[in-house]
């Protein structure tokens, strides 16, 4: 391969190169190439032509494998071998870090604020250099030493009679009569029992079950100089037998008592703290994770709406849903007889069974029910209650069960802590007057201007123990504004994140740890990014490089490829018509070659703006009044029939527009979801719809049994193609035969799998596969029928355009493989595993699954960047496949930040200005080209020049 000039960097591994000979992983064919070393390359070319082999399967997994090679012949004996890649030779090739879209957490505890460290740091930061508040009166908490106490007793309460007292009991029920005796024994004679003076006397006791506030007398004494040793060894032993608190009561009337402390402490109320450390600031710690949830900021609650929907139906029409319709089994005989108790039966409706009664039946009695089985025997129970068994089967029970169970739980705000996920103790510190669940629940962009601040706030104590790690803060709160994440909060959590932000906040994390020397591999950073953060995020790129490391682009997006310092085009179609390099070079060089994605660099094919936009039905979807997250009481306006998107910069509200209000109002009224949409006033207008249906990017299954084909249906229709061959029908073979999930023609070593899960401990789950059946999944008796000589395997070992081909005399096949390659999916296998899908192609799987049903032209598809993972030429199609749909009168709504999709839309909504708390109100409506006169948005600006 010709080698640039501009590449004569050498650096210490004395290679200006990685050099790969004979790559054949997946589709490549057997290529060599050169990458230069110290720069910044982009991987290109159309979706499926071998960017991720090359990228990910071959470099990746040779760099993985040579540092696997590092560990001890023990360590290595717990890991298993890796496979070597399908390559020759990889020369020059560093340590290797990949980020990738796929490894988002779906931890509820993993934030952004743990992920990046700067809450880590804010822990510490609070635990030194914070002021404590009583969360009863309000008053700054203080500590004094033994002698601050005395002098303070000399100073205030001279010539007066005092109490001196231990507190030992504050606020608990019992009888204590252990403890009074072991005060005797002590030598003291009297107590304070809330709030009066008593003498001990042998088996004293106090009421178990009140609540009770008791003291040790210590001493009586009046307040004078010459007493002060007398005065100060009262106060030692009290604050050894108060644990470090001591009461200071006047013999006057009506005197409050007075609380001192050498820990914190409020003297009004005379509430104490444990001394403040990180712990106690973390919500994964029960040192300072909220009692109520655990530190999750919300509650799982099984409510009586959900348990019984409809209150009309009686119990044996199945008014409580969990149990369905009456059956002869166990509960419904125990309900049976609860209700006969008190004179109803299970065919009362529900509304006129009484209230005491339902309490039973849903949250049990102690009271023990007779029941009289049909053998004639009498049996007394104790009932539970409906919702306490399923609160019961939600903590212990299978993760099934819990699956089930999770559609009658509806998720609130922990009311303890208000979704702080702290306990109250931890949210009374403060610095500047905000405690950190404040700090983390500020967006990027306002935390970072509350730290620039904060030195001239602070006393010169707290400045001193701040400054180091403030300073470690606002670094890596630098790293986030540079890769566009302004408008995140540190609370927000990591699985409610797109692909492509998780990805840039491990970018972040990366660019942070200074690191130098490495080859890093990225995936697609630029996804969900608006072209105005594009900017941010090549710069942070070219800092990697400029600090000494290569770094390899997986990237469709042009500004990045024509930034970069040298391209790969890989092509020059899909799957099996891909895997060569079909042009190289630096930007400059790229652009005088002939390959498609130089033609659409160069603009000699573009994706072409339609001459007249559509007219729609004239009809609108309104919502009214929208407030969620940072929405300003928005007013959207959507006009049926027509494409439209919704645009603007990255967190200015329109997830929280769309996907959290807009699309669980629809699925409420056409299919009685559950969820809750974000708070609004009104919606108007849904007669002018009849179904909705959301593609979004989460997965289409979570383990390697789900596959493309088994989500779209189309391999129910290929099992019945296979049990009607003669051979099957010889050996009496059914559908069921040809599933990999049941007994019976599967492989039973993996169950039908195809793989084994190796669980690492400390490393994420590796897969091999079976030794039995080579990844084959079914026995050989199953593989050994045929249809056009291809076994059951085989055909889920074919690509989309192969089996598009294959199965073209059978309509019901054929059509749902052929929306699949519609869409951009020729090169997928019908049984690639779920897991090993991107959050764009599993999107493309369910656009497909959702083409291949009969449309009713009342339809509103809603698309979350659907262009994720494309190329310039799949755009094309994928935007023919979304012109259909709107043709035949349904509404695509997209959410989208790629200009050629959004040229060509009928309709542009644009939020903003800003992200996050800058945002949440709608900028500029209406076509592409009267949304670019708009001198406000961000997204105008950049319209403009794809419009001339």
């Amino acid at each position: 391969m010709k080698k640039s000039k501009e590449t004569t960097f050498t650096d210490s591994t004395g290679f200006e190169f990685i050099e790969v000979f004979g790559a054949r992983e997946h589709n490549l064919k057997n290529i060599d190439l050169s990458i230069p070393r110290n720069k910044l390359v982009v991987i290109t070319g159309i979706s499926g032509s071998g960017k991720s082999s090359l990228a990910f399967d071959t470099i990746y997994a040779e760099g993985q494998r040579r540092y696997m090679e590092s560990f001890s012949t023990y360590a290595r004996s717990f890991i298993g071998d890796m496979e070597r890649p399908e390559v020759d030779k990889i020369n020059g090739l560093s340590p290797v870090i990949s980020i990738e879209q796929k490894t988002t957490s779906k931890n509820p505890r993993s934030t952004v604020g743990t992920v990046t460290e700067i809450y880590d740091f804010m822990r510490l930061l609070f635990a030194r250099a914070s002021d404590a508040y009583s969360y009863v009166t309000g008053n700054k908490m203080v500590r004094q030493s033994e002698d601050q106490i005395l002098q303070h007793i000399l100073d205030n309460f001279n010539g007066q009679k005092l109490n001196i007292l231990a507190p030992v009991v504050k606020g608990r029920k019992g009888h204590y009569r252990e403890l009074f005796q072991e005060i005797r024994k002590m030598g003291f004679t009297k107590v304070r029992v809330d709030g009066e003076l008593m003498e001990l006397v042998p088996k004293m006791q106090v009421d178990r079950y009140k609540i009770h506030d008791i003291e040790i007398l210590v001493d009586r004494v009046i307040v004078r100089e010459e007493d002060r040793y007398r005065i100060s060894q009262s106060v030692k032993t009290a604050m050894t037998h108060g644990k470090g608190i001591i009461m200071l009561l006047q013999e006057t009337k009506n005197a409050q008592p007075k609380f001192y402390s050498k820990y914190l402490m409020d003297p009004e109320s005379g509430i104490s703290y444990d001394e403040p450390a990180p712990n106690m600031f973390s919500f994964n710690s029960p040192y300072g994770a909220c009692p109520v949830c655990n530190g999750l900021g919300q509650t799982e609650e099984i409510t009586e709406e959900a348990v019984i929907p409809d209150p009309s139906l009686s119990i044996s029409r199945g008014a409580i849903e969990p149990l369905g319709e009456y059956r002869d089994i166990w509960i419904f005989k125990q309900i049976e007889a609860i209700l006969k108790k008190y004179q109803l039966n299970v065919s009362t409706p529900v509304a006129k069974i009484p209230r005491e009664v339902l309490d039973v039946i849903l949250y049990g009695t102690d009271e023990a029910v007779r029941m009289r089985a049909s053998s004639g025997n009498v049996y007394n129970f104790k009932f539970d209650g409906i919702i306490n068994f399923m609160k019961q089967q939600q903590e212990y029970g299978s993760e099934k069960t819990q699956d089930w169970l999770s559609d009658y739980t509806t998720v609130n705000v922990c009311p303890e802590c208000q979704g702080a996920r702290l306990k109250k103790e931890s949210l009374h510190f403060k610095i500047n007057g905000k405690n950190i669940s404040e700090l983390a629940r500020m967006d990027i962009a306002t935390l970072n201007t509350w730290f620039t601040n904060l030195d001239k706030k602070l006393t010169s104590r707290q400045r001193q123990i701040a400054e180091e790690v403030v300073k470690e803060i606002k670094k890596r709160i630098g790293f986030l504004l540079d890769v566009g994440l302004d408008y995140l909060m540190l609370d927000r959590p990591m699985k409610t994140l797109s692909g492509g932000e998780s990805q840039r906040i491990r970018l972040a994390t990366q660019i942070g740890t200074q690191l130098v020397g490495v080859l890093y591999i990225l995936d697609e950073p630029s996804i969900g990014l608006h072209q105005r953060d594009n900017v941010k995020l090549i710069s942070a790129l070219k800092n990697l490089r400029d600090i000494g490391n290569s770094v390899l682009v997986v990237e469709h997006d042009k500004d990045m490829m024509l930034e970069c310092d040298y391209i790969l085009d890989i092509g020059p179609g899909a799957g099996r018509h891909g895997g060569s390099v079909v042009a190289s070079g630096t930007p400059a060089e790229f652009l005088k070659k002939d390959s498609l994605t130089a033609k659409y660099l160069k603009g000699k094919l573009k994706i072409e703006v339609p001459s007249e936009r559509r007219e729609g039905s004239g009809n609108y979807l309104k919502v009214l009044g929208a407030k969620g997250n940072n929405l300003k009481n928005v007013d959207l306006e959507l006009p049926l029939g027509k494409m439209i998107c919704i645009t603007g910069v990255s967190g200015s509200g329109k997830s929280s527009l769309i996907h959290d209000t807009l699309f669980p109002i629809l699925n409420r009224h056409f299919y009685k979801s559950r969820r809750e949409p974000l708070s609004y006033k009104k919606v108007e207008g849904l007669e002018h719809l009849d179904k909705v249906i959301e593609v979004d990017q989460s997965p289409i299954g979570r383990t390697p049994r789900s596959n493309p084909a088994t989500y779209t249906e189309v391999f129910t229709e290929i099992r019945n193609l296979f049990s009607q061959l003669p051979e099957a029908k010889i050996r009496g073979y059914k559908p069921g035969r040809f599933s990999f999930n049941v007994k019976g023609g599967r492989c039973e070593t993996c169950e039908g799998a195809g793989l084994k899960v190796i669980e690492m401990d400390f490393l994420p789950d590796v897969h091999v596969f079976c030794e039995t059946c080579k990844g084959k999944r079914y026995n050989r008796e199953t593989l050994e029928v045929r249809y056009k000589g291809k076994s059951i395997a085989d055909v889920l070992e074919m690509t989309v355009e192969q089996a598009t081909e294959f199965f073209e005399s059978i309509p019901k096949i054929h059509r749902k493989v052929k929306t699949l390659f519609d869409v951009g999916l020729g090169y997928i296998t019908l049984g690639q595993h779920a897991t090993t899908l991107s959050g764009g192609e599993a999107q493309r799987v369910k656009l497909a699954t959702e083409l291949s049903k009969k449309d009713t032209g009342k339809t509103l598809y809603i698309l979350d960047e659907p262009t994720t993972g494309l190329h310039f030429e799949d755009i094309r199609h994928l935007l023919d496949v979304l012109n259909k749909l709107a043709d035949k009168g349904n509404t695509v709504l997209i959410i989208e930040h790629n200009l050629d999709v959004i040229k060509v839309a009928d309709h542009i909504i644009d939020l903003g200005p800003e992200g996050g708390a800058g945002g949440g109100q709608i900028l500029v409506q209406g076509t592409p080209e009267e949304v670019a006169k708009d001198k406000r948005s961000y997204t105008a600006k950049f319209l403009k020049e794809e419009l001339k």
